[in-house]
């Protein structure tokens, strides 16, 4: 992939953004070109990995003497390494909270935070489920509240079948569990502990496509990349049922569900040609990178800010 070829896709959505013009799809001319080398090192969030992978493998066709590496330590996990100064940016489903804020400031890590996709967090059952199409925000409380002994569809509903309910999620590490949580059962961290648990979504989708009565949750792409093995299911938030998409995402149809993901990056990455770069290429090529991963797309607002963010960033740069 050329960044002519990048530039264009680029330049097609930020046109759609409210007339927004980038002189500069791609990369920063102002760091050298080709000549950019190095390791770039991210970690955090399961669910916005294949966005980090799509983005390093774009990069690195770009660059070849650079090496990005992606790792899935979950969002707080994440947030760990990189607040201790092991990572150069960290991938994060949720924004980052107050006790890990405190231990980047403990080790003089200040960094920058970017929007970068948005995500329809979903709820997903068996291919052979046909009972399930809907569930509202109350019935997931039912299941998932902390304490809840609901192991079987008929205790959701009287209507459901008498078939086990088999639960699978994220570990208490991912930004996911923090945001379903909060959504579902009105605070953080706040849920039943008898579920099959992973920081990793692939696993969570193994187990769900596997058990007729299996019922998970998972960021978006893992269901646009699975639609064989698992089944989304429509939420009521109060406003009748939803399906995940794009659409219901970008739109804001889609409650409590929906979210922002973000990277951060590290002011002392900034330092480093081949992070700035990247992080420059993260932004100004997104609509290529979200393709690629098949995420959702940044909204038109979204866009402006995310090049405000990324002013701010290079401002760092040339200080």
């Amino acid at each position: 992939m050329t960044i002519r070829q990048l530039n264009r896709a680029c330049a097609a959505v930020v046109a759609v953004a409210a007339g927004l013009a980038l002189a500069a799809c791609g990369s920063n001319d102002n760091t050298g070109g080709d000549t950019i080398s190095g390791p770039v090192v991210i970690d955090g969030s399961s669910t916005v990995e294949p966005l980090s992978s799509a983005a390093a493998e774009l990069f690195m066709a770009e660059y070849p003497d650079t090496n990005v590496t992606v790792g899935t330590s979950g969002t707080g996990g994440g947030f760990e390494k990189f607040c201790a100064g092991e990572t150069d940016v960290s991938d994060a489903s949720r924004p980052i909270e107050g006790d890990e804020i405190a231990v980047c400031e403990q080790h003089g890590i200040a960094y920058s935070q970017l929007t970068v996709a948005n995500d329809a967090l979903s709820v997903v059952v068996n291919p052979e489920n046909d009972w399930a199409d809907c569930l509202t925000v109350a019935q997931l409380k039912t299941i998932w509240a902390p304490g809840s002994t609901v192991n079987n569809w008929n205790q959701v509903d009287p209507s459901f079948p008498d078939e086990p309910l088999q639960l699978f999620g994220a570990g208490t590490d991912s930004g996911t569990f923090d945001y379903f949580t909060q959504a579902v059962n009105g605070e953080e961290g706040a849920s039943r502990t008898d579920y099959n648990a992973t920081e990793d979504d692939n696993i969570t989708v193994a187990g769900v496509s596997t058990t007729k009565g299996g019922l998970g949750y998972f960021g978006y792409s893992y269901l646009e990349a699975n639609p064989d093995k698992v089944k989304a299911v429509a939420i009521d938030g109060g406003n009748g049922c939803v399906s995940p998409s794009a659409e219901s995402a970008r739109d804001g149809s889609y409650t409590p569900l929906s979210r922002e993901l973000f990277i951060y990056v590290s002011d002392a990455a900034l330092q480093k040609p081949q992070a700035v770069t990247f992080a420059d290429f993260y932004i100004r090529s997104n609509a290529e990178i979200v393709q690629a991963a098949g995420f959702i797309p940044l909204t038109d607002d979204q866009i402006k800010v995310a090049l405000n963010q990324l002013d701010e960033l290079n401002k760092k740069v040339d200080n």
